[in-house]
């Protein structure tokens, strides 16, 4: 899973709603439309993000072509949150390796007070 492509797949207002239908059930390109309001083409087009995400997959039913959450990609993605989560806040001082010259005299200033 490539976290920054689902993220702005699912940054898209239309895509996550979308998303939280077929979460209920599984839908086809037809009924989204009617249910969102939108052209049969514009879901279409969201539809092919989510899919390069890897947030859904489409199984052919008839004519059409019904749409499901892959929930392991949401899993996988409320993971990486989790871990981001879990990052170790170092506390700033004088002596951090990597902080520029003026940011070192900003803060000396700061701690001598």
């Amino acid at each position: 899973m490539d976290t920054m492509i689902v993220l702005k797949a699912l940054a898209d207002d239309t895509r996550y709603k979308m998303l939280r239908l077929l979460l209920e059930r599984s839908y086809c390109v037809r009924a989204l439309a009617r249910i969102l309001k939108l052209s049969e083409a514009t879901i279409s087009q969201h539809l092919k993000v989510l899919r390069e995400a890897g947030l859904v997959a489409g199984e052919k039913k008839g004519y059409f072509m019904h749409y499901d959450v892959q929930k392991e990609v949401l899993l996988e993605l409320s993971d990486e949150m989790r871990k981001l989560l879990d990052t170790e806040r170092v506390v700033c001082g004088p002596d951090i390796p990597g902080c520029p010259l003026l940011e070192q005299e900003n803060c000396r200033h700061k701690f001598q007070k």
